[in-house]
């Protein structure tokens, strides 16, 4: 038999195989409380308008929060038949106020509805993961600020290359993070436009008010053109780009914790709480969290690939490709969540290993940098031939397989007669990262300087977000 929600035209029922590829409800019910949500606006604004009357309204919306408390039960029963969730709720929604729920999908199409719900749920979610990247950018400073003099090594090419300290290190992740809040910021920033009211592609003749809708739901503004309201679907690309790329900072983080944990690293210690044991290694305790948190990179990366695929070849306005869009972006924004809570716990729960730390500081010539600075600094040398003098003493040190600290003076005035005893100032690892005292540099004292700003953004942000969730309430 046909559908009776919309199958007027059709004399007969699909397929079995047509209804297994047509139906979306198995993933699009994740919008129920946003397609709720959309309809309350629309038919507020319906009655407002003198579209539906006053009575029709207060029906549809009782109705409407009977089918919400049913959902949030546990006790709605989603039907395949009727495709998708939009179909769902207005099948439900006639069972229990009749007639008058057919009023409800006047003015508007399942086009600019599901346009609408998406929207509201990537807002939604954007809102959430940028309260997450803050909390893990909250660990990351904390920590920061706890280990600014730790001293470790600073690598170029996996190579030690110079000092620096734990704190500086987890510094960078929190640069990162607040680049990828910015992303999302601005993101939400241009998906904020309501299409409600675009209806199928071209407007309606019904004198609705699309600023209402637009307001009622939090949207700055309605969409202007009604072709891309319903066709639109940059606000998921943009939103899954910004995931990505804060999937690929996780990532090159998750990867640093799978290195530092290894005995040869042996650089930072994670409890069981984010560990496994292997079923015939006793000894072994694997990073698992970490390299969980670095393989779902590739599925989201694939969801934002996955989603530019399907949309470059389609004209205007909608196409049922666009059912496409969910399953990806659902599974994309809810894995970067859990990678984000995931690695919230790692940080907190991680402990330098500050011994072997200090010791892989110094390996491989790291101090060799200050020793040409020094020279260019104190001897007036220039930097092409300081460099020069140091490569030759660190070859010295290389060939006696010592330090450069443990070479004699003597030593060092075979290549450069110049060098003073001064010179052994500038060759320890912890001298060397309290030297480089440059804005945003690795110097303890810079280090604990920028974990405070951080800190003290993060303590600002949160209070803004709670005074403004106090006014929504209030409203």
């Amino acid at each position: 038999m046909s559908n009776t929600m919309w199958g007027g035209r059709f004399a007969s029922g699909p397929d079995a195989i047509m209804e297994e590829i047509n139906a979306s409800i198995d993933f699009d019910k994740a919008l129920w409380r946003q397609d709720i949500r959309g309809s309350r606006a629309h038919v507020a604004m319906l009655a407002q308008q003198g579209i539906v009357t006053d009575a029709d309204a207060k029906a549809i919306t009782d109705g409407l929060a009977a089918v919400e408390a049913e959902i949030e039960a546990g006790d709605f029963t989603f039907s395949r038949a009727l495709e998708d969730i939009h179909m769902n709720v207005e099948s439900r929604l006639a069972a229990l106020v009749g007639p008058a729920a057919g009023r409800l999908h006047t003015a508007r199409s399942r086009n600019d509805q599901v346009a609408t719900d998406m929207r509201l749920w990537v807002r939604d979610t954007v809102d959430a993961l940028d309260a997450q990247l803050a909390d893990l950018q909250r660990a990351l400073a904390e920590k920061a600020l706890a280990h600014a003099g730790a001293v470790m090594p600073g690598f170029t090419h996996l190579q030690s290359a110079q000092p620096t300290t734990f704190g500086h290190h987890l510094l960078a992740y929190v640069e990162m993070l607040g680049r990828d809040r910015g992303r999302f910021a601005d993101a939400r920033a241009r998906m904020n436009e309501c299409p409600l009211g675009a209806a199928a592609l071209c407007g309606t003749s019904f004198p609705i008010d699309r600023h209402a809708t637009a307001a009622a739901l939090g949207f700055d503004r309605p969409t202007a053109n009604s072709l891309d309201s319903v066709s639109d679907r940059d606000f998921a690309l943009e939103a899954l780009a910004a995931a990505s790329i804060c999937a690929v900072h996780l990532s090159r983080f998750a990867e640093e914790i799978v290195l530092w944990t290894t005995p040869q690293f042996g650089l930072v210690k994670l409890s069981d709480k984010f560990t496994s044991g292997s079923s015939i290694m006793p000894q072994k305790r694997n990073p698992d969290a970490a390299e969980l948190v670095r393989g779902k990179a590739g599925r989201i990366i694939g969801a934002l690939n996955g989603l530019l695929i399907v949309i470059k070849g389609l004209p205007l306005s909608y196409a049922k490709d666009m059912q496409e869009d969910k399953e990806g972006t659902f599974d994309a924004l809810q894995s970067l969540s859990l990678c984000i809570a995931a690695m919230a716990g790692m940080v907190r729960d991680m402990e330098p290993e500050l011994k072997a730390m200090k010791k892989a500081a110094g390996l491989g010539y790291a101090t060799a940098t200050d020793l040409a600075d020094w020279l260019v600094r104190t001897l007036k040398t220039p930097f092409r031939q300081a460099h020069h003098v140091t490569g030759r003493i660190v070859g010295l040190a290389a060939a006696k397989n010592v330090g450069l600290e443990k070479l004699s003076l003597a030593e060092m005035q075979a290549v450069e007669p110049s060098i003073t005893q001064d010179v052994f100032e500038v060759l320890g690892v912890e001298r060397s990262v309290r030297s480089r005292t440059s804005y945003g540099g690795t110097a303890p004292t810079e280090v604990k300087k920028q974990a405070r700003r951080w800190l003290a953004k993060l303590d600002k942000e949160a209070k803004a977000a709670d005074r403004a969730g106090e006014a929504a309430k209030s409203r």
